[in-house]
């Protein structure tokens, strides 16, 4: 019985071992020519899609945009046209440099004052105005005593001076027959002097409508101090003349800046009308002196120059001041027409080759107003755009290269 058992549950076993084999050798052959069929499609599809990555757009993009994204192209003929220049820079001397406010000035003796040289009422010939050129003699203005209580004052001097003529020829008549003493006659002959200078001072301007007010030198109008119907008494300013040819710049320094002064030598200076920079040694400038202190009613210390008026410098004029003192050497510098700024960043623009230029962010230190320390950023042997540096910044927005975007 219990053999019986055995034999049927053994036979069982074997039956159900030979169905799990075949049934697995059939998955397996089923799973083989699936996962084969499927590795053969997933690899061709890998294939092409690698083979579109690496013949197409990314590569040949990448390289051109890692190549140029930072390089501005702009022809040599149109530099030319826009009037770019460059120049290979190079370890300088520089002077160290103080900025300050000042004010140009006429200098003593090239002004002169007109002042009445008779009482009454002010009229014009022809329109005087400030800044209008006027030769020496020439007319500016007469002056007349008509209907005035006082009377005409050339016929009153003439008056008194042919009384006093009368006088002193009795006189010396009088005085050689000893009739009057010698003290006597020196009276009379002083009164008689004065009032015939008198008399010529003012008679050779006299018309028929007044005195005639003439410039005593060459130069221009600074200041009219009068005008038509004004009634002035004798002595008083009417006009102020300048020739204009030597200048004073007066530099206000602050007290912080007075141990750098005994080491100044020279200027330049800024106009506000032109915005141009005049050199005082392309204008015969010199130093006259600085102060010891600070002025009376401020807290700054004036430091004088002279020059020479050679340009359209207008005498009174608020400038900006770039006193110049000892040289440093071995100093890189470009001149002020070089520098762009953006959202306050300095900028340069160096030439890579003929038609290459590239953007240069820059540190500056002191400015003469001509020229600027360049502390970062540059080295020697660049060149740099010193000449047209705004036509370059507007070629790089013209011409920059958009950023890849990856698109199939």
């Amino acid at each position: 019985m219990k053999k019986s058992i055995f034999m049927g549950v053994l036979g069982m076993f074997l039956l159900g071992s030979c169905n799990h084999s075949n049934s697995a050798h059939d998955h397996e052959g089923h799973d083989h020519e699936t996962e084969t069929t499927h590795q053969h499609d997933h690899e061709g599809h890998d294939h092409n899609h690698e083979g579109h990555n690496h013949e197409g757009h990314n590569h040949g993009s990448e390289t051109s945009g890692a190549a140029h994204s930072d390089e501005i192209i702009l022809t040599p003929e149109k530099a030319k046209a826009a009037g770019v220049e460059s120049e290979i820079i190079q370890p300088k001397p520089f002077r160290q440099v103080i900025t300050v406010s000042g004010q140009v000035q006429a200098a003593q003796g090239d002004e002169s004052m007109v002042v009445a040289n008779v009482a009454g009422v002010v009229s014009f010939r022809t329109p005087v105005t400030d800044g209008m050129s006027i030769g020496k003699g020439a007319s500016i203005l007469q002056i007349s005593a008509d209907n005035m209580p006082e009377g005409d004052p050339v016929k009153r001097a003439r008056i008194a001076y042919e009384t006093a003529k009368q006088e002193y020829e009795r006189a010396s008549r009088l005085v050689e027959s000893q009739i009057i003493s010698k003290k006597e006659f020196n009276a009379i002959a002083e009164t008689y002097e004065n009032s015939r200078l008198a008399y010529e001072a003012i008679s050779k301007h006299q018309t028929g409508t007044g005195v005639v007010v003439t410039a005593p030198m060459g130069g221009y109008i600074k200041n009219c101090l009068v005008k038509e119907g004004d009634y002035v008494s004798v002595g008083q300013p009417l006009v102020s003349i300048t020739q204009n040819r030597r200048l004073y710049l007066r530099a206000d320094v602050s007290e912080k800046y007075y141990g750098a002064l005994s080491r100044i030598r020279s200027a330049n200076f800024k106009t506000p009308y032109d915005n141009q920079v005049y050199a005082l040694d392309d204008l015969k400038g010199r130093l006259l002196s600085y102060g010891k202190a600070p002025g009376s009613d401020s807290f700054y210390v004036p430091v004088t120059f002279e020059f020479d008026n050679r340009g359209d410098i207008i005498p009174g004029s608020y400038v900006e001041v770039y006193l110049l003192s000892a040289e440093m050497p071995d100093v890189l510098s470009l001149p002020v027409t070089a520098l762009t700024e953006e959202q306050g960043l300095n900028f340069v623009y160096l030439q890579l080759d003929e038609e290459g230029y590239k953007k240069q962010e820059v540190t500056l230190g002191a400015s003469d107003g001509r020229e600027v320390q360049i502390l970062s950023g540059l080295k020697a042997g660049d060149r740099v755009v010193t000449k047209g540096a705004y036509h370059v910044k507007l070629a790089s927005a013209s011409n920059a290269i958009p950023a890849h975007s990856h698109e199939h």
